[in-house]
């Protein structure tokens, strides 16, 4: 038994100290993926959340899904899924959640950190105060956990904001901005005017399901009554969760100090609609329908934003600026929403795209005025503008993993974060990131101090493009369809179709290109060749005079004709895909992004794939052959498809695919990383929407690793995961390896991007 006697004096809190290496506040996926990219550079953490459960936005409490350069496969940016600890994480949660229930996402993020021991995670404990050594120095926090009623003393050399509104920054004094820059400035012609509103709101969801019988609904008090103030006439029984986004909004309040008051009016709102849908009488069949589920904390887009050692800015995004420091990257649209959210009249967001991804520096990621302070999440240096783009959970999880890698770099140089700078690091913290997956564009892993750069490679086969096979469905062209193909410079290339046609007409066939060799957007036309059909099936032939004059991605387009279909192929392979000039509601792409003159966005066309299990290639012979699959491609040090396919591909009749290593003399290897291919270019949203496979169709699932004497020194079967990696509990001396690798079906050669070797 415990007794307390009664004391004149204030009791103290149960106290806990705690000292790491680095300390991560705020626990939503950016803060996560720093945690973990910091636990596995071998540095101690401690991870601080304010929430029960980790995730943030994306977690079962707010239920959004995660997104980020590939926006739906709604825009040009192809094969642009980040990398790295968020593409596991991803990859993880499609295998054993494609469904997208939001419960499964916190346990396997839940099971990710709890997996590093040297990770201290604090759940439902806040940060509330601060203590520094020096005016740029912090030493301590304090923070309270209101499940166990401790107190915490956290000590660590480096800290990083991941909190959202900043808690650590804006204790520590460091200068922030909140709201919207003007034109003038930065000279971006994007930024909205007051009237427009300066803050990007919060927003709530609800899911609901259908019964076996009717379910009356009898609505709060405080629900909003009168319906017609917020945009009703977008709501149908169907839509729940995140497709309710324009359900927002808060901006003209104080999004920081606000939040209870926002998610007050959010309730109101959530709770009208429903009691809309339910007895309005204006929409049918929802008689067996009941609320399952409302979001007790309102989703957070912006409030505060603070200041590093540069501000991206819209340029930055729009002509996809080249940076010495680059560490990450983005490709989401510039997303502003109107200030009034759902009371405006305006429409719930103005969405823009750049016509590729862009880089985004590591000046971004650390603090101005506090030496050992980094930032990570929607918090980093960017203006408002360029903040609608660098927002969103992807990109944010993103820059997380620079932050972590970047600390560990910290700790073992016995530096600042700003020192990286000062000190020529930035190349090896981006050589670091991109072997653990971060593919930052136009960066390749540098082989040439590895004994990979020594080996012979010898593979078993290598793909050369001469066909796909007439085996798949009619493609409609209903809409333009073009297949993405890597061409080679200075080759004109000659191409065989199987078309059928309604009637006698014609169809015009192109050869299109992208300005920037490292885009996926055809604003170029080299060549136009118009074919005659007679009803029925046929097959064309038509050669293109013109080439392209650097080596990259071609478009085989075929214009619009209503009449005619395309003879598909069931065959899909690393660094191809078809791609159609669609719509995208959901990210405002509407076939053609044509923006209001002067608002510094380009004009130009979308063409984006169809999701799985649609997306067939086109069946097609091309001559010459293209041979952009060869295992050269294992030493370019690029992870995914650039201007080139990057991957090495068996072909698809060679019955046992393998790449061996062989060197001259005995090589001590301790270990090795293999990248597969687990489509990047598929945006594996984390809830709600739900996936066709639970395994990325292109991912190598079973493979074994031989020496040079044949032993089996490694095995693996069921694999998912991009990317593999082997540690050898004793180090192998061997002057060869092999690598054994199964297609991973009859319709999908086997394939390899690279192979790190420790």
């Amino acid at each position: 038994m415990i007794r307390g006697k009664y004391s004149e004096e204030t009791r103290n809190s149960f106290r806990v100290a705690l000292d790491a290496d680095l300390a991560v506040v705020g626990g939503g996926m950016a803060g996560v993926c720093a945690a973990i990219t910091a636990a596995r550079a071998g540095i101690k953490v401690i991870l601080v959340q304010d929430r029960p459960v980790l995730g943030g936005n994306a977690s079962s409490e707010v239920r959004l899904w995660i997104l980020g350069a590939t926006s739906h496969m709604g825009n040009n940016n192809r094969w642009a899924r980040e990398g790295g600890v968020i593409d596991e994480i991803l990859l993880e949660n499609l295998y054993r959640n494609k469904e997208g229930n939001a419960l499964i996402f916190d346990t396997i993020l839940l099971e990710k950190v709890t997996n590093e021991p040297s990770i201290t995670l604090l759940l439902n404990t806040a940060v509330y105060n601060l203590e520094k050594s020096d005016s740029r120095t912090i030493k301590k926090l304090e923070a309270f956990c209101s499940q166990n009623s401790t107190e915490y003393i956290i000590k660590a050399p480096l800290f990083c904001d991941a909190s959202g509104d900043g808690i650590v920054a804006f204790k520590s004094g460091a200068a922030f901005r909140m709201g919207a820059e003007s034109k003038d400035e930065f000279g971006e012609l994007f930024a909205p005017d007051k009237s427009y509103g300066e803050l990007l709101g919060h927003s709530m969801y609800f899911y609901s399901k259908s019964g076996d019988k009717p379910v009356k609904y009898v609505a709060p008090d405080y629900a909003l009554r009168d319906i017609k103030k917020i945009r009703y006439k977008l709501l149908n029984k169907d839509d729940h969760g995140c497709w309710l986004w324009w359900i927002e909004y808060g901006g003209r309040l104080d999004t920081v100090y606000d939040t209870e008051k926002i998610k007050w009016e959010l309730w109101k709102v959530v709770y009208g609609i429903w009691d809309y849908i339910k007895n309005s009488g204006e929409i049918e069949d929802v008689d067996n329908l009941t609320l399952e589920w409302v979001a007790t904390i309102p989703g957070k887009r912006e409030s505060r934003r603070f200041e590093g050692h540069y501000l991206l800015r819209q340029q930055d995004v729009v002509e996809q600026t080249e940076f010495d420091d680059a560490v990450s990257f983005g490709g989401w649209s510039i997303d502003l929403h109107p200030a009034d959210g759902v009371y405006s009249k305006l429409p719930g967001c103005n969405q823009f795209h750049s016509k590729g991804v862009y880089q985004i520096p590591y000046r971004c990621f650390i603090s101005r005025d506090i030496k050992n302070l980094f930032y990570a999440g929607r918090i980093i240096s960017a203006t408002h503008v360029a903040f609608g783009s660098t927002r969103v959970m992807a990109t944010c999880s993103h820059g997380g993993q620079v932050v972590g890698m970047a600390a560990a770099m910290c700790k073992e140089y016995q530096m600042t974060p700003k020192d990286l700078l000062a000190n020529n690091k930035i190349s090896e913290l981006q050589q670091k990131l991109n072997i653990y997956g971060q593919s930052i564009p136009d960066i390749p892993i540098d082989i040439s101090q590895s004994i990979l750069s020594k080996a012979e490679l010898i593979p078993s086969s290598q793909y050369a493009l001469t066909h796909l096979p007439e085996n798949g469905p009619w493609i409609s062209l209903n809409k333009s369809f073009a297949q993405l193909l890597p061409l080679k410079a200075g080759v004109n290339y000659g191409f065989e179709l199987l078309l059928r046609s309604k009637e006698k007409t014609e169809i015009t066939c192109e050869l299109r290109a992208s300005k920037n060799a490292k885009n996926y957007t055809p604003e170029i036309i080299l060549e136009q060749v118009q074919i005659p059909l007679h009803p029925g099936e046929q097959r064309v032939n038509f050669n293109f005079n013109r080439s392209l004059k650097e080596h990259k991605y071609g478009f085989i387009t075929l214009l619009k004709n209503e009449s005619v279909e395309v003879k598909g192929s069931n065959q899909r392979q690393s660094g191809i895909l078809s791609v159609i000039n669609k719509t995208n509601k959901a990210v405002s792409n509407n076939g053609t992004q044509i923006p209001p003159k002067g608002i510094g966005v380009d004009s130009f066309e979308f063409w984006t794939p169809e999701r799985r299990p649609e997306g067939h290639n086109m069946a097609f012979k091309i001559n010459p052959p293209i041979d952009g699959f060869n295992a050269e491609n294992l030493l370019n040090g690029f992870t995914r498809p650039s201007s080139a396919s990057n991957a090495w591909v068996a072909d698809l009749s060679d019955p046992n695919p393998r790449i061996e290593l062989r060197w001259k003399d005995i090589q001590k290897i301790h270990g090795l990383q293999l990248h597969f291919d687990s489509d990047f270019d598929h945006p594996l949203e984390s809830s709600l929407l739900g996936h066709p496979e639970t395994t990325v169709p292109f991912v190598v699932r079973d493979y074994k690793i031989r020496n040079c004497n044949e032993q089996i020194i490694y095995e693996k079967s069921e694999n998912h995961q991009t990317i593999n990696r082997i540690a050898f509990p004793v180090p192998v001396n061997t002057a060869g390896l092999k690598i054994e690798l199964e297609h991973p079906s009859g319709d999908v050669p086997a394939s390899l991007f690279h192979i790190h070797l420790m």
